[in-house]
C-alpha cells in the first residue's frame, strides 16, 4: 500500500523552484522572500492525505518500535553528559520533552516527515560549552541566558528560511558530508570513555571496571545483532525481525532483563554501586521551577551577548538539520514524493524558539538516525546472482543482491513515537529508565558513533589503499586513481575533521559549525584546483542526486571543474571555428 501511494509523481508546475534563466532582481534569492517555503508546501501538500493513508503496513510498525529505542537511547545519553555538565539543569525529562515536541510539530507539518527530529550530542556539547563559559560570570543567568540564545537562533532561522538560503545546501557534497558523520562518530566515542572515565573518577575501581564491561557487551549485542541481520543466515524473513528490532532485543531482554539486573545481582556486584540513570517527578522539570522560563528577567547587555551564540547554533542546525534531511533522502533510497528544505527550516526555528523559552535542549535533525528511520521503512528484496565460471558445472558463483524497491513514506511512524516519548515522561516508566546503569548509555554512545565511522566515506577509501593492488577488481573506479591523490583526499577530509575534533575539547568548541560550513566553499573553490576533473568525478559526488529532493533547492548545481570543462570546449569549437579546421580533420592532424 505504502510503495502504490508512492507512485504517484508531482506535476511539473509543482516542479517548477528555480532561478536558472531569471534576469534582473528575479535571480535575487534575497529579493523574494519566502518562494522556496511556497513551493515547498504547494509540492507536498496533496500527498498529505496519502502520507497517513501509506502507512499502515508492517513495515510501519516495526520502524515505530526501532525509531523509539533508536531515538531515545542516544537522546537519554546525551542528556546524561548534558546533566552533569551543566550543574544538574538538563535532565531526562526536558530531553523527552523536547524530543517529543520536535517528533510532533515535524511529523505533522513537515514537508519531510522521514527526518528524524531530537536531542543531538552535538547540542550538548553546546550548551555544556556555553555554560563553561557563563559560569565565569555569574551561573545564575544561565536559564535566561540559554532562553536568549534559542530566541535569537529561531529569528536566525526564519530569516534563513525566508531568504531561501536553504538553496546553498545543494553544493554539498560527500567531501563535506562524511567529514561530519566521521567528526560525528569520533565526538560520540569520546563521550562514551568520558562516561566510563567518570565512573572510575566518581564511583572507583571496582565501579569503573562494571561499568566499561556493561558498556562494551552491550555494543557488541547491538552490534552482532545489525550484522546478523543483515548476513545471509537463516532465512530472509527472520534476518529482516532481527535487523528491525536489534535495539530492542539488545535493550528489553538482554539490557533491561539482563545487563541492569546483572548489575543489582547481591554479593560483590550489587555491592559495587555503579551509576544509574537520573531521573525526577513525572512531567516535571529537573531544577525546582516552572516549565517556562522568565527570560524577559535577563539584564540587556546579557540579550545582546547571547546573538551571536543564536548565530553559532543556526549555523549547527542549517548544517546538521539539513544534512540530516539529506541522508534521510539519499540516493541509495527509491523516494518518489517531493521534499521541503525552506519550509521545514522555518518549522525547526519555531521549535527552537519553544524549546528555548522552556528551557529544553534545542531539537534539531539527527544525523546518524535519519538514514535509519528511511531504511527501517524500505522494502527490499534479495536476488540470487549466479556467476558462471569455466571450471564447468556446479562451480558457478552464487551471491546474494539486495535491492531496495520502495519506500514507505509517511507520517505516522514519527507522530507515533513522539506519543512514545511523551508517554516515558510518566512515573512508572521514569522509575523503570531509573533501574538502567549510566554505563549502558557509554555503550549506546559506542553504538551511535561506530556507526557513523563503520560505514563512512574516508574509512572505505583508507581501506581500500590498505588492499594488494592485484586482487582490486579491474572496474572499480578508484583502481585507475592515483594513490597519492587518494591519500591527499583523505587527508583534506581529516584535516577538517581533526580540527573540528580539536577545537571541540576546549572553551572554544562553540566555533565548531563555523568549521563545519567552511568546508563546503574549500571544497568548491580550493579542492578542485590539486584534483582533475576524472579525479574529482571517482572521489566526490553530489550528496544529493535526487531530483524529487533537488526540486526543493533549485535543481542540481554545476561545479566550478564541470564549468572549467564545458568553456574549454567551447573555446575550443570556436577557435576551430574562426580556424577553419572541422574537429575530425584536427584529430587527423594530432595523430
Amino acid at each position: 500500500m505504502g510503495a502504490n501511494g508512492a507512485r504517484m509523481k508531482p506535476s511539473k508546475s509543482n516542479m517548477s523552484y528555480t532561478y536558472e534563466g531569471a534576469d534582473g532582481w528575479r535571480r535575487w534569492r534575497l529579493l523574494r522572500p519566502g518562494r522556496g517555503m511556497y513551493h515547498d508546501v504547494r509540492r507536498r501538500l496533496p500527498y498529505y492525505w496519502s502520507d497517513i493513508k501509506d502507512a499502515f503496513t508492517y513495515r510501519t510498525i516495526a520502524s515505530i518500535i526501532r525509531m523509539y529505542f533508536v531515538n531515545i537511547l542516544p537522546a537519554l545519553a546525551y542528556t546524561l553528559d548534558m546533566y552533569r555538565r551543566t550543574g544538574e539543569f538538563f535532565g531526562i525529562n526536558e530531553a523527552l520533552f523536547a524530543s517529543a515536541l520536535a517528533a510532533m510539530v515535524f511529523s505533522i507539518l513537515a514537508a519531510q516527515p522521514l527526518t528524524i527530529v531530537g536531542v543531538t550530542g552535538l547540542i550538548s556539547l553546546f550548551n555544556y560549552t556555553i555554560y563553561d563559559i557563563i559560569k565565569i560570570y555569574d551561573v545564575s543567568i544561565y536559564p535566561q541566558f540559554m532562553a536568549w540564545v534559542g530566541i535569537w537562533a529561531a529569528i536566525f532561522h526564519w530569516l534563513v528560511a525566508v531568504c531561501n538560503a536553504c538553496d546553498y545546501m545543494r553544493y554539498v557534497t560527500d567531501f563535506s558530508s562524511e567529514s561530519f558523520g566521521m567528526y560525528v562518530g569520533i565526538i560520540y566515542i569520546i563521550k562514551g570513555v568520558e562516561e566510563l572515565v567518570n565512573e572510575f573518577t566518581q564511583e572507583g575501581r571496582a565501579e569503573g571496571f562494571l561499568a566499561t564491561m556493561i558498556a562494551i557487551l552491550y555494543f557488541a549485542t547491538v552490534y552482532s545483532l545489525e550484522k546478523l541481520g543483515s548476513s545471509t543466515v537463516w532465512l530472509a524473513g527472520l534476518r529482516g525481525i532481527l535487523a528491525d528490532y536489534a535495539y530492542v532485543v539488545s535493550l528489553y531482554e538482554f539490557g533491561t532483563i539482563f545487563w541492569v539486573g546483572f548489575s543489582h545481582i547481591p554479593g560483590n556486584i550489587d555491592k559495587t554501586h555503579i551509576m544509574r540513570l537520573p531521573v525526577t517527578d513525572a512531567f516535571e522539570p529537573t531544577q525546582p521551577r516552572s516549565w517556562l522560563i522568565d527570560f524577559w528577567n535577563l539584564e540587556v547587555k546579557w540579550v545582546f551577548v547571547a546573538m551571536p551564540f543564536g548565530l553559532l547554533i543556526m549555523l549547527l542546525f542549517y548544517y546538521d538539520h539539513n544534512v540530516s534531511s539529506i541522508t534521510a533522502q539519499a540516493r541509495q533510497f527509491p523516494l518518489k514524493k517531493p521534499g521541503g528544505f525552506h519550509w521545514d527550516f522555518f518549522l525547526l526555528g519555531c521549535t527552537t524558539f519553544v524549546s528555548g523559552i522552556l528551557g529544553l535542549p534545542l531539537p534539531n535533525g539527527l544525523v546518524p538516525q535519519a538514514p535509519v528511520h528511511t531504511d527501517s521503512l524500505t522494502i527490499y528484496e534479495t536476488e540470487l546472482k549466479i556467476i558462471p565460471t569455466s571450471e564447468g558445472e556446479d562451480t558457478e558463483i552464487r551471491e546474494p543482491i539486495v535491492k531496495a524497491t520502495a519506500v514507505v513514506e509517511q507520517r505516522i511512524s514519527h507522530f507515533v513515537m513522539g506519543l512514545g516519548l511523551i508517554g516515558t515522561m510518566t512515573g512508572p516508566l521514569l522509575t523503570v529508565l531509573h533501574t538502567m546503569p549510566a554505563a549502558l548509555f557509554a555503550g549506546v554512545f559506542f553504538v551511535v558513533g561506530w556507526g557513523s565511522i563503520e560505514s563512512n566515506g574516508i574509512l572505505q577509501k583508507f581501506v581500500f589503499l590498505q588492499r594488494e593492488r592485484r586482487f582490486i577488481q579491474r572496474d572499480d573506479p578508484m583502481f585507475h586513481i592515483r594513490r597519492r591523490k587518494i591519500l591527499l583526499w583523505i587527508a583534506l577530509q581529516l584535516g577538517g575533521v581533526f580540527a573540528c575534533v580539536a577545537i571541540s575539547q576546549t572553551i572554544a568548541a562553540i566555533g565548531f559549525p563555523v568549521l563545519i560550513i567552511l568546508m563546503i566553499p574549500a571544497r568548491i573553490i580550493l579542492v578542485p584546483r590539486w584534483f582533475t576533473l576524472k579525479e574529482l568525478q571517482v572521489l566526490d559526488d553530489f550528496t544529493v542526486t535526487n531530483d524529487v529532493v533537488l526540486a526543493s533547492l533549485g535543481g542540481k548545481p554545476a561545479l566550478p571543474e564541470h564549468s572549467r570543462v564545458e568553456d574549454w570546449g567551447l573555446e575550443r569549437r570556436r577557435s576551430e571555428t574562426q580556424h577553419g579546421v572541422p574537429r575530425q580533420r584536427a584529430g587527423s592532424v594530432h595523430r
